[in-house]
């Protein structure tokens, strides 16, 4: 194994679904990428869509310096169901100085050893699951991305009862409590918010504020 010497972008370590979709999208948006695994086929699979991809038998700090990746500015651990291996590894990692180490955790437990080591933590079912409930409960929000346990970002289809208003009319900010960040409108996206845009049924509406404004807003939206 030759390694890959020169800085590159993200490591990403191990090839579930959770590792294969990261290391494939980050690679589409166009960013380097090292995947390392210890599955030969699963390697085969990606190696023609990410800059580099070794076959790994150990997950020891040689093995790993000697795939290169402390020479990553980014590397994500996705090997979560194996719990120790997961610690180890991310350990592994963030002693051989890489800047950022985020690693994927199955449990609170185990997202509190891999915090307390130095990583930060994702929870890819957990998120998943939280995604799922507030589509559900409320139907007009495209998708939910948490900032804080107080604060979100929402893109929310408008209705009828918007249509045709200025966001001056509205008053946006101070009777919904909401920042719009952009407007999507059919195949277009509007950055620029004025105060004499007029929105339109059926515009998504990216928004940012408290979780609370955002349940408030989809409320007024539909009652």
């Amino acid at each position: 194994m030759p390694g890959y010497k020169s800085s590159i972008a993200f490591g990403v370590i191990g090839l579930g679904r959770f590792g294969y979709a990261l290391a494939k999208t980050l690679s589409d948006n166009g960013k380097e990428v090292l995947v390392l695994d210890n599955n030969e086929s699963k390697v085969k699979q990606i190696q023609d869509k990410v800059q580099q991809a070794f076959v790994i038998d150990q997950l020891d700090k040689p093995t790993l310096e000697e795939a290169g990746i402390q020479n990553c500015g980014t590397v994500i651990v996705c090997i979560g169901e194996h719990i120790e291996a997961s610690i180890l590894t991310t350990l592994n990692v963030i002693e051989l100085g890489v800047p950022r180490v985020i690693a994927k955790a199955i449990s609170a437990e185990h997202g509190r050893v891999l915090q307390k080591i130095g990583a930060e933590v994702v929870y890819p079912e957990r998120e998943r699951a939280i995604r799922l409930a507030n589509s559900l409960t409320t139907p007009r929000v495209l998708d939910y991305i948490d900032l804080s346990n107080q604060y979100s970002i929402s893109e929310i289809r408008l209705t009828e009862k918007l249509h045709g208003k200025t966001i001056f009319e509205l008053n946006f900010r101070k009777k919904f409590g909401l920042n719009i960040i952009a407007i999507v409108r059919g195949n277009e996206t509007i950055i620029e918010i004025t105060p004499d845009l007029q929105l339109t049924t059926n515009d998504w509406v990216a928004v940012v504020g408290t979780k609370d404004s955002i349940i408030k807003f989809e409320r007024y939206l539909t009652s």
